[in-house]
């Protein structure tokens, strides 16, 4: 609607809706945060019905302010058959921050709001850690194979304490968000590490594993989720300030199956999980080239 004003602006401006909406939200989270500390589960289980309400709402607030200053062509295919009421695990190619963006509009009141996988010390960060733990974000602690060689009793402790703090998903249908490459897609990246797929880093098989692993009982579906941008990777800059044209969307729903969830410790599975994942991600470098041609 506004998109004619000058790009700065609508940046500035735009960067300033967005720091007042997350704020706005952060005082209802942060009380409800204080409320949920009972340990009485019902009690805990409407909070959080509550809590998850006020996410999505900054969300729409957020997608609002893009459709209030940006002409975005939107392309997206395969949200059809989604469900607020079931269990996702959700993976995704990773080129810019504004990833979470795209992923948080259209996936918004389609799916459970989503989450990702923090830092158990990322929890201490002021306010924002409060309002992580209040949103059930999972904090997970991760130990080096050089540690466990140290400490070799801890060994497999990570995924329990990552099983305890998903227990609650349990009760509550959730989102688990996994950028499988680990890192943002670069044309150094992708030739430093001679990756074998023309639009894609190389996949990080461990941390989807770990996933699995810790929470695949209380999963149901894969979302596998291609993001294209047709005229190069955009700066959050660039998007908050309309100069984002066409981005392109294509989801995959696929099943869980049971021989995708073990031990990543264990040789054999390991082989057969990498194998899986690198099938994924062959078929999704496939699909980036056909967008590409504009197909």
């Amino acid at each position: 609607m506004l998109h004619f004003l000058p790009k700065p602006l609508i940046g500035t401006v735009s960067f300033l809706m967005y720091i007042l909406n997350t704020l706005f939200w952060a005082v209802p989270i942060m009380c409800l945060a204080m409320l949920k500390l009972p340990p009485v589960q019902i009690w805990r289980k409407w909070i959080t019905v509550l809590l998850d309400h006020c996410a999505s709402a900054w969300i729409s607030v957020n997608n609002f302010t893009t459709a209030l200053f940006t002409r975005i062509r939107w392309d997206i295919k395969g949200l059809e058959n989604l469900s607020v009421k079931d269990w996702y695990l959700v993976v995704a190619n990773h080129q810019s921050w504004v990833d979470i963006l795209v992923l948080q509009k259209i996936f918004n009141r389609k799916i459970p709001f989503l989450k990702f996988f923090l830092k158990k010390e990322l929890i201490y960060v002021p306010v924002i850690g409060v309002c992580w733990w209040a949103l059930d974000f999972p904090f997970m602690k991760r130990y080096s194979a050089q540690f466990l060689e140290k400490h070799p009793h801890l060994k497999g402790k990570d995924i329990e304490t990552t099983r305890q703090a998903c227990e609650k998903f349990r009760f509550k249908p959730v989102s688990v968000m996994n950028f499988l490459e680990g890192t943002r897609f670069t044309q150094f990246k992708h030739d430093k590490q001679a990756s074998p797929f023309q639009y894609l880093l190389k996949p990080k098989a461990g941390g989807i594993g770990f996933v699995l692993n810790a929470m695949g009982e209380h999963l149901h579906k894969l979302l596998d989720v291609t993001i294209y941008y047709p005229k190069g990777s955009p700066s959050f800059w660039d998007y908050i300030c309309g100069k984002v044209q066409d981005i392109k969307v294509r989801v995959r729903v696929l099943p869980i199956e049971k021989h995708l969830i073990g031990d990543y410790e264990d040789a054999a599975f390991r082989a057969q999980f990498q194998q899986w994942v690198n099938q994924l991600w062959t078929d999704k470098d496939q699909q980036l080239a056909q967008l590409a041609k504009g197909e």
